[in-house]
């Protein structure tokens, strides 16, 4: 296993996003990765591919898992969706804040006979692929932030531990919201311009002017030449 130098003390606030087709390229990294340092996500692409065994590996390994299937249905499904993956164990699950209130309490009770093994439940604000046009082709005509901060907002007043955001949304919700409420962002990229389908960026330099609790890194390492080089070098900006 590749070690992380101590300095590096902040490491524990990446997760790595596991997305990918084939389980043996996906355990060449994680055999690299230090679970006292480091989280990991699984989305839906792993998840339908691998199932519940994959969780369990990575269980035995020591990782915190951040399942993140972004639920998003009636409150009844949601209600024994969320029952069945906090069974599994997970650290963290997503589901999409745009499907209210009740479906939001639904989930929250859901996690209420797991008591402190209950997983964090955090929602999902705006896709970070999402630039203005396309919350308007779904009919929401507002700015990214003003709906990122109202799901945000949402989020809170149903009981959700937290919210999946844009990084530069995050201070203006640790603001509103409070400290204790967790602010996730994704798309960490090396510059601005987007190269693929990620809009909303954060580059490793601002990480620490926002205040984020975890960054998500994926493409960037894991389509990465030398996956250990490029993840080091995010680290060195935290």
């Amino acid at each position: 296993m590749l070690q992380i130098s101590s300095k590096y003390k902040y490491s524990k606030k990446i997760i790595i996003a596991l997305d990918y087709f084939d389980q043996y390229k996906a355990m060449q990294l994680i055999n690299c990765l230090d679970p006292k340092l480091y989280s990991v996500k699984i989305g839906n692409q792993m998840f339908i591919l691998f199932g519940k065994k994959f969780i369990v590996k990575l269980k035995k390994l020591g990782f915190d898992i951040f399942l993140d299937l972004k639920f998003h249905d009636i409150p009844n499904t949601i209600f024994n969706a969320v029952s069945a993956v906090a069974d599994l164990g997970v650290w963290m699950i997503s589901v999409h804040i745009s499907g209210g209130s009740k479906m939001l309490q639904s989930a929250k009770l859901a996690l209420k006979s797991f008591h402190k093994n209950a997983p964090l439940l955090i929602g999902i604000t705006v896709l970070t692929s999402f630039i203005s046009h396309n919350l308007k082709e779904i009919g929401i005509n507002t700015s990214i932030s003003k709906q990122v901060l109202n799901l945000s907002i949402l989020a809170k007043e149903n009981g959700l531990d937290g919210v999946v955001c844009p990084g530069e949304e995050s201070t203006k919700i640790k603001k509103i919201l409070g400290h204790k409420f967790k602010v996730i962002s994704p798309a960490v990229r090396f510059n601005t311009l987007s190269v693929d389908d990620q809009n909303q960026i954060i580059t490793p330099e601002l990480i620490n002017q926002f205040n984020i609790d975890y960054i998500i890194v994926g493409r960037v390492v894991t389509a990465s030449n030398d996956p250990m080089y490029t993840l080091n070098k995010i680290v060195s900006f935290l």
